[in-house]
């Protein structure tokens, strides 16, 4: 069949072909064959539209709701969404879907979101499986279904759908509905990744540098951890500087691995802001600097990174970077205990039994031991045996109110 030209596609538009009226809109939308241009684009598509085409319908309501050569107009892009699911276009209903998950251009109602996404979703289409999929993924409107949720990802996988092909790596990665499988989850992030999924290649890097579902490759880890880095993921920039940082597939470079880890710290990501607290407190990559550190283990503390808060115990202790302060070293501890940390469990243990910046106690001293213990804290264990032996040694003897000239209990 002869391959049309943009000529004989113009001729055709302009004497009223719904068809050639949409793929010239296409054209001019993509800047396919001709200069991208979103206003002839809109000014096709409404000629299509008007004629009752279908996929002209859809496409208009795509520029409205995207602002593409109108302006933005939720209401309008829902009109014509709406003249397209008439006639059954699986796009339009999954679009309409999400107008109602996100209140735009109608009011916020997350069963009717549901209700036209699972109507696309029956008709094939992968966008709509995979936002199917997250609702029964989360429980969110449904009623939380793994297994469902599973179904749906597969169904968006096996057409191609590379975040359904992300998160059902994912499931297969951590054994969430499904075996766990690190094959599986190799073989899914690795078809998402070669569509340039910055999230699948962050997690096929976790897979090279641990060995999971493929020979371990140091080197290959890097690699993929650029990639995703460079498109701006947080995550991957945090893995990439830690190979820096360690020297793992890539040659050790300390400041290369401070800048990586801002970078992230910066966009706020906790375990970043630990790094370069750790950056500054240790003269790496960058020049040493307590009080910058102290500000960095602040804001992940702040987040719950536990290693930041028992590191802010330290610091406020012993006025390192910050003005010395035993009742925030002893706030910063507890609240490092709280979330696991060995280490804060047993200091807090001590200032316990010692009665340093809280009230003498010993059963408390006892419970904090306890589970510093359970960690594998040998000192703990040992001093948990010593408060048991001594314990007998403390014993308060009953005494008579006119027995006041002797401490002895004979």
């Amino acid at each position: 069949m002869k391959k049309i030209t943009i000529d004989e596609l113009i001729a055709l538009a302009e004497q009223g072909d719904a068809k050639a009226q949409c793929k010239l809109g296409y054209r001019y939308k993509t800047g396919k064959g001709v200069e991208q241009d979103y206003k002839k684009a809109v000014k096709w598509f409404a000629e299509s539209a008007k004629q009752g085409y279908m996929n002209a319908q859809f496409n208009l309501g795509a520029c409205y709701y995207m602002g593409y050569g109108v302006k933005q107009d939720y209401k309008k892009a829902l009109e014509w969404f709406f003249k397209a699911a008439e006639q059954n276009d699986p796009c339009a209903q999954n679009d309409i879907g999400i107008c109602y998950l996100n209140g735009y251009g109608v009011e916020k109602d997350l069963y009717k979101a549901i209700e036209w996404i699972t109507k696309s979703a029956n008709q094939g289409y992968a966008t709509a499986q995979f936002n199917l999929a997250q609702f029964y993924m989360d429980g969110e409107g449904v009623k939380q279904d793994t297994k469902k949720a599973i179904e749906w990802y597969k169904k968006a996988a096996s057409q191609g759908n590379l975040w359904a092909q992300t998160n059902l790596g994912a499931c297969y990665f951590y054994g969430n509905g499904v075996r766990k499988n690190y094959k599986k989850a190799f073989e899914l992030y690795t078809k998402a990744a070669e569509q340039g999924a910055d999230i699948a290649q962050d997690r096929l890097g976790i897979c090279y540098e641990l060995g999971h579902g493929v020979v371990k490759n140091l080197e290959k880890a890097v690699e993929l951890y650029t990639k995703a880095a460079e498109q701006g993921n947080i995550t991957a920039q945090f893995h990439l500087a830690k190979c820096y940082r360690n020297g793992k597939g890539v040659l050790q470079n300390h400041t290369k691995a401070f800048e990586l880890f801002l970078k992230g710290a910066k966009q706020g990501d906790a375990l970043s802001q630990f790094y370069v607290g750790v950056c500054y407190e240790c003269g790496e990559g960058v020049e040493q600097d307590f009080a910058k550190a102290a500000k960095w283990y602040i804001k992940a503390a702040n987040q719950d990174i536990e290693e930041a808060q028992f590191n802010l115990c330290t610091f406020y202790k012993f006025g390192i970077g910050v003005k010395q302060n035993n009742f925030k070293a002893i706030e910063w501890c507890s609240k490092s205990a709280d979330l696991g940390s060995e280490k804060a469990q047993f200091i807090m243990g001590d200032c316990y039994e010692k009665g340093d910046g809280v009230e003498r106690n010993l059963k408390k001293a006892k419970e904090w031991y306890a589970k510093a213990a359970k960690q594998g804290n040998k000192e703990a264990v040992k001093r948990l045996i010593e408060l048991e032996l001594n314990e007998d040694d403390f014993i308060d003897f009953p005494r008579h109110e006119d027995d006041l000239f002797s401490d002895c209990p004979f």
